[in-house]
């Protein structure tokens, strides 16, 4: 095997959720050049990742087709041997499909399956990791059954937020794409109150979510809260995850941040349940959640309300 494609245009804890796929197959084949194809605005999490050649981005800003083109062009000139295709829509697929690779693996959800040399199962919620589910499609040339994903920041990034760990600090990720994965506003309030006295208070985030932290810290009345929220690219947020006493997360993608690290993470899963397999890895991990709750889950992924008007599944979380 000389030159290998692998495919995951979805979003960033997908992206980190795929790099044991890229880690097995250069132990594998060593000699092996590996390209990866991620959407654009994801490429900095793999920076620095000895085992890739090029990050290739798909930038659907320029024009979805006219970028699928370009991208099918720039593949075919390549002449991969094998082509991974981790995503499981139609444009990652057509992509695959046409990408001109010797052999052409993926799972059979995607609609363009029928292009691929060979096509394996995506089973949802029988308790299989979403890992375990990437790494079975490389399993016929030996591949380990389960593995931490893998980042690689820098001495630039850990150099970057050393005036953060002068003290023992917590980390806390509030914000999730999607409201019913997001522990309720007064439950991050708590929870804060009550670490606020063991060390420093550090939230993280995107510029997105900056207003949301700042709520939550004014709301906690603490006097060692500090809101980083677009302050830290993503490597820079794992570095500083990985020294945090604990990091404090929803079921979204700083959760895959911490198993990356192997930080002590404890994780609220809300309306969606860790058997989708998208729960943490890190030796140190915690999942709180409602149980036995009938309306639980709600779908694969979060709403942007509770369709019961409730949400049970956030609000009765008991923190530890």
């Amino acid at each position: 095997m000389k030159r290998i494609l692998i495919i995951q245009t979805a979003f960033l804890g997908d992206v980190i959720l795929a790099t044991p796929v890229i880690s097995e197959l250069k132990r594998i084949f060593p000699s092996a050049e590996i390209d990866v194809l991620v959407k654009k605005g994801n490429e900095s999490l793999l920076q620095n990742n000895p085992n890739i050649r090029y990050c290739v981005t798909f930038d659907k800003t320029k024009g979805k087709y006219r970028s699928m083109i370009q991208l099918i062009k720039q593949f075919r000139s390549q002449e991969y041997d094998l082509a991974i295709n981790l995503h499981r829509f139609a444009s990652s697929g057509i992509i695959a499909g046409f990408s001109g690779a010797k052999k052409k693996y993926g799972f059979k959800k995607n609609p363009f399956s029928f292009l691929y040399s060979k096509k394996f199962e995506h089973e949802i919620s029988n308790g299989t990791h979403e890992v375990e589910r990437n790494l079975s499609i490389i399993q016929e040339f030996g591949a380990v059954r389960l593995k931490r994903p893998d980042l690689y920041p820098t001495k630039g990034h850990f150099d970057k937020v050393k005036t953060y760990q002068t003290s023992p600090y917590y980390c806390f990720a509030p914000a999730s794409v999607w409201f019913t994965k997001q522990l309720p506003k007064d439950k991050w309030i708590e929870l804060i109150q009550r670490y606020s006295a063991l060390g420093r208070i550090i939230l993280l985030g995107g510029k997105d979510d900056k207003n949301l932290c700042n709520e939550i810290i004014e709301g906690a009345a603490i006097p060692n809260g500090l809101n980083l929220a677009g302050e830290l690219n993503l490597l820079e947020s794992a570095a500083l995850m990985k020294n945090a006493q604990r990091n404090f997360v929803n079921d979204s993608g700083p959760l895959h941040i911490a198993s990356a690290m192997n930080a002590p993470v404890t994780a609220f899963f809300c309306s969606t349940i860790p058997a989708f397999g998208f729960g943490p890895l890190s030796e140190d991990s915690i999942i709180l959640e409602v149980e036995n709750l009938a309306c639980r889950p709600c779908g694969l992924h979060g709403h942007k309300a509770c369709p019961k008007g409730n949400f049970k599944c956030g609000n009765e979380i008991i923190l530890e």
